[in-house]
């Protein structure tokens, strides 16, 4: 067994296609979709009740920062990526660290990416 088998993961995005996307691709790495958020509360409120193990995070939510979902995230040692369509130039210096996935991308840059947000790579 794989570290991402079984995985419950937490999908940030409030692009419909993409979140399918990114559902499509976990579920082919043996992880399980626990929640999915297309905003700022809804994400919140998920990182609250905590059901899960990992979390892909677009750091834009309809137009709205995610920044606080990330800190949340980090406050409660969840691990996560960051997916965003400018890459890390456009990350808050305090996100530089993290795992970031730049949009569009396959299906092994995510699990590199979560491999490396777990420290299993």
């Amino acid at each position: 067994m794989t570290p991402l088998e079984g995985l419950r993961v937490l999908i940030v995005e409030d692009e419909a296609p993409i979140a399918m996307m990114i559902e499509d691709m976990l579920q082919e790495m043996g992880c399980v979709v626990a929640g999915a958020a297309a905003n700022v509360e809804d994400a919140l409120r998920q990182v609250e009740n905590g059901a899960f193990g990992f979390a892909f995070l677009d750091l834009n939510l309809g137009g709205r920062s995610a920044e606080g979902v990330a800190d949340a995230l980090a406050a409660k040692q969840i691990p996560f990526a960051i997916g965003s369509g400018y890459g890390r130039s456009g990350l808050p210096a305090h996100l530089q660290g993290r795992p970031v996935l730049q949009k569009p991308f396959l299906s092994a840059e995510l699990e590199r990416a979560m491999r490396e947000a777990l420290g299993a790579d």
